[in-house]
This record gives structure tokens, C-alpha cells and sequence, in this order.
């Protein structure tokens, strides 16, 4: 097919950006377009949980990662010290998985870290505090240097859709590519104009964010506050404010945000006096709930929240996005590069909606829980009592950090249990991690006894699936683990036996396909 590039994306969020990177790790040119002509600088996210961290590990941006978290901390600490008064003194930093459920703080000393969910991330485990403006800043300098062509400034205006690929109309061009995604937020046009059905939950709030100077600060309770008239947040960052009011949706959506309203929704809701003097940066949202009935028609496509919309507590929306980011970008580079098993891109859907759809129904609890009237507020206590212990706040902690997410229809009966889970992150006999080696996107095939039969399996997929031959010295047991190229395990053993090396032939069919007749190419740890 004649094409001027083999995926087109509308938007440059980090949902856009990392599927851009993902696609030109699989081989594939890819076009981003995005109407904005900067990055956007408006407060969103301020966190990533521990799928994002490994999605980003695995790709080596750890390093990077890590200094903007180190930053990051720096800005909560030193809002934490003028909460205390400027006292001298360490200041004590919140543990990595405490959070919040509807505004119920999650003591950090009742966690038990050593919940085996909790203990396979490897370094990505102790990265969190990454805001999305530095985040997005970070993946578009990486697709940038993978080669992803990303034009700013440029806004998709509509498409046309064929059998053969999609005529794409933006800044005035009509641009032919194979497929077109959609990760351009939650009023994505291309869902719109795609038809895609769209259906869900009505908003009933109001909620407002930003990062102001305010007069008065000294009166509002720090972290979550729960009055009679809503709900308000201060921290964890100076001037950073959050507000819920319980009385529907805003009159008008797209209205600039003011210091007047932002100082009006404060005083409602908190009860002082506090003064708004200055807004750097401003938005509202609120708890609309809605989820593509399929992110897939055709050769269009969905992702981030163009495919799903709900309210922000728990800070899911951004960590949703980038896991269908992970999920869709080599199973739509198979696709274009014609080696994909039948079926390969419908299970995008398959594996991605029931996520999704766990997220709005935890936003729609916490939404319930945050109301102030009075059954509500009864039912609240009772989960604010079960938080309280070590299970409830380990519960809540697993649910925030993301770990305890699993493609279940990944494995079939009597399957190892790592199947379907993400990869532990094994350190390997030379000191190298299981995601060092898989920088590069492609599928990873560990024999960890050195078995011949497990090398043989694998041949024919050279050109797919790297395989490396090394002990991993604290998980003995293991004999062999197959990863596909987002991370999660598509076979694993603890025998190099016949039947465990057929399941991994069948493993191999059915992620990457038909053997070819390249070498498979070996590589040592």
C-alpha cells in the first residue's frame, strides 16, 4: 500500500509519545500530530504507579526518571517543612504506596511491604512522584530520537477510512497512512468521528485544580479535608489547592478558570478565608464516567482517554493510558510488519478494557464515598476503619500502585502462575536485570537452565524474539520465562521438560506468529 507513514497518532500526550516510541522500536514510521503547539503546561497527574515506572524502566529511562522524581521530592519536602513551620530537622517523606482512597489518607507504616506483589519491580518499585508536564517533556525528546515524526501546531480535523488504510485531514494536508490511533483526550475527535460508542455515568461534581498564591494558606488543613459542604485537598506542593463540590457538573466547561472561582469553591468548601491572589496554572474536571464499548474499528484505533474518561481520584487516568500505550504498540508494529498471528491486535481490547473499566468503577466509589450526605458518610467510616489496619491499607496500596494488574486471558489451565503477570525483574548471574534486555522492544526469551531444548524453541524468531542464556541465581526454580516486548509473561516453567518446552512453542505461535527461516541469533547475557 502506497502510504505516507504506516501509523498516524493524534496527540502528543504521553499516551501519544510513548506509543510513538513503541511503534518506531517495532520498525514502523509513525506521524504524531498535535494541535498544541507547546507542552502542555496545565497541572494534571502529579504521580506514576509501578506499571508506568517498569513500562518506562524496561525502555532505560530509569536514570532519567529518577532525577525528576529526585526533584519532584525536593519541591513536597519543602512544602512539608513550611507545614512545620520552617523547623530545622530531616523531614519525613511519605512512603512510596501511600495515597488516598476518596480522600482517606493510607498510613504508610501500616503497609506491608513484603507482600510478595509488591517485592518483583526491581528498582521501578521506587519510582512514583513524576509529574505528567516533566513525564511528557521526557517522551518527546525519546520519540524524538527513535525517529517518530511529531508535528505541532497541527490539529486532525477529520479522517476517511477504507479497507486499505486512512486518508487523515490535519493542518491542511491530507496525510495516507495504514492506520490511525486516536490518543487525543477525552473529547478525542477521532473517537467522535470514528463512531465509536461511547457509553457510561453522567457527572454530578465539580472539581477544580491548580497551583495559586493565596493569602490566608496558614487556616487550611493539610493533605485531604472533608467538610459538610465537600471536599479539598492542600499540598503536597506549595500553592497546590484541589476542590469538590457535590452540586453537578460546571455551567461551562471550556470557561477560563479564575482566582475569583478558584477562591470561591475554597472558601465553600474549606470554611476560612483564605485569599486567591495569583493562578499559575488552572483546571476543572469531574466524575463523567465513560469507556469505549471497543477501542478498535477497523484500522482505527483508541488509546489513553480518547478511549476512556472518569474523575482523577487515584490517579489512574495517565497510568491507564500509558499501560495501553505499552499494549497496543508492538501488537500494531506485528501488524504493519506482517508477522502478527491472526487475531494479534483484537486482543488490545481484550486485555485493556477490563482495566479500564475497573478504573471507572474505582473512581465511581471514591466519588460515592466523598458525597456528604449522611449514608455516605456512614458507609465511609466503616471503609476508614478497614484502612486503618495492615490488610486494608495494604489492599487499597495494591490497587493505587497498579500491581496487582494481570492479562487473565493470557494464560490457559495449568499454566505457570507468572503467566499473564507482569515479569519479575530478575537479576541475572552477570548483574544484569531482566529489563536491560529489553531496551530495545522486542520479545525476550530467558533460559535460565541453559537447556537446548529451550534455545530450540525458539528458532525461526530471530528476527522477534531475543534469547539469552543465564542463571538468575534468586529464583532457582525457574527454567525458562518468555516475555513479550510490553513486559508481561507469555510462558514461563520450572522444567525444561518436553511438555513445558511444547507450551512454550505454543506461546511463541501464538504472540509472534510463523517461524521464519532466519537464525535465531543467541545472545549471551
Amino acid at each position: 500500500m502506497d502510504t505516507d507513514y504506516d501509523v498516524v497518532v493524534a496527540g502528543a500526550g504521553p499516551v501519544g509519545l510513548t506509543l510513538a516510541c513503541e511503534l518506531r522500536l517495532g520498525g514502523v514510521s509513525v506521524l504524531v500530530v498535535e494541535r498544541l503547539a507547546e507542552v502542555d503546561t496545565t497541572i494534571k497527574a502529579g504521580a506514576i504507579n509501578t506499571p508506568s515506572a517498569e513500562a518506562f524502566y524496561r525502555r532505560g529511562l530509569l536514570p532519567a526518571l529518577a532525577a525528576v522524581q529526585e526533584e519532584n521530592l525536593e519541591r513536597i519536602s519543602g512544602f512539608m517543612a513550611q507545614r512545620q513551620g520552617g523547623r530545622g530537622g530531616p523531614v519525613t517523606m511519605p512512603p512510596r504506596f501511600a495515597g488516598h482512597f476518596a480522600g482517606i489518607p493510607l498510613k504508610g507504616r501500616l503497609l506491608d511491604a513484603s507482600d510478595p506483589d509488591f517485592t518483583g519491580a526491581g528498582p521501578a518499585g521506587d519510582i512514583g512522584f513524576i509529574p505528567q508536564e516533566p513525564l511528557e517533556r521526557l517522551l518527546g525528546g525519546r520519540a524524538a530520537e527513535l525517529g517518530a515524526e511529531v508535528r505541532r501546531g497541527v490539529e486532525l480535523t477529520g479522517f476517511e477510512a477504507d479497507d486499505e488504510g486512512v486518508t487523515v485531514h490535519a493542518g491542511g494536508s491530507a496525510i495516507r497512512a495504514g492506520w490511525l490511533v486516536g490518543c487525543d483526550g477525552g473529547r478525542s475527535t477521532v473517537r467522535k468521528l470514528g463512531g465509536f460508542a461511547f457509553p457510561g455515568t453522567d457527572p454530578s461534581i465539580t472539581g477544580h485544580q491548580a497551583m495559586v498564591e493565596m493569602e490566608g494558606a496558614e487556616a487550611l488543613g493539610k493533605g485531604w479535608n472533608r467538610t459538610p459542604t465537600g471536599t479539598y485537598a492542600h499540598g503536597p506542593f506549595p500553592g497546590r489547592i484541589l476542590t469538590v463540590e457535590f452540586d453537578g457538573p460546571p455551567a461551562d466547561r471550556d470557561a477560563p478558570v479564575t482566582a475569583g472561582e478558584l477562591q470561591a469553591s475554597l472558601r465553600h468548601v474549606s470554611g476560612t478565608d483564605v485569599t486567591v491572589t495569583a493562578v499559575h496554572t488552572a483546571t476543572r474536571f469531574t466524575d463523567n464516567a465513560r469507556q469505549a464499548a471497543d477501542y478498535r474499528s477497523g484500522r482505527v484505533l483508541l488509546a489513553g482517554d480518547a478511549a476512556h474518561v472518569h474523575s482523577p481520584f487515584g490517579g489512574q487516568g495517565l497510568n491507564l493510558g500509558i499501560g495501553d500505550a505499552m499494549n497496543l504498540g508492538w501488537k500494531l508494529a506485528a501488524t504493519v510488519r506482517g508477522w502478527a498471528p491472526e487475531g494479534l491486535l483484537d486482543t488490545y481490547t481484550a486485555e485493556r478494557h477490563p482495566i479500564g473499566a475497573w478504573v471507572l468503577e474505582w473512581t465511581r466509589a471514591q466519588v460515592a464515598l466523598m458525597r456528604p450526605e449522611s449514608h455516605a458518610q456512614a458507609l465511609r467510616e466503616v471503609v476508614a476503619e478497614f484502612s486503618d489496619t495492615v490488610a486494608g491499607t495494604t489492599f487499597f496500596a495494591k490497587k493505587i500502585s497498579g500491581v496487582w494488574q494481570r492479562y487473565d486471558a493470557m494464560a490457559a489451565p495449568g499454566d505457570h502462575p507468572l503467566v499473564g503477570g507482569s515479569a519479575p525483574d530478575l537479576e541475572l548471574a552477570d548483574g544484569s536485570r531482566l529489563a536491560d534486555h529489553l531496551h530495545d522492544g522486542r520479545a525476550l526469551l530467558l533460559d535460565l537452565a541453559d537447556a537446548p531444548a529451550i534455545r530450540a524453541a525458539a528458532e525461526g524468531y530471530g528476527d522477534r524474539v531475543s534469547v539469552v542464556t543465564a542463571a538468575a541465581p534468586g529464583r532457582p526454580e525457574l527454567a525458562g520465562l518468555l516475555v513479550r516486548p510490553d513486559g508481561f509473561t507469555a510462558w514461563a516453567a520450572d522444567t525444561p521438560a518436553p511438555t513445558a518446552t511444547d507450551a512454550l512453542g505454543g506461546a511463541l505461535a501464538r504472540w509472534f506468529g510463523t517461524r521464519t527461516a532466519l537464525p535465531t541469533g543467541p545472545r549471551a547475557a
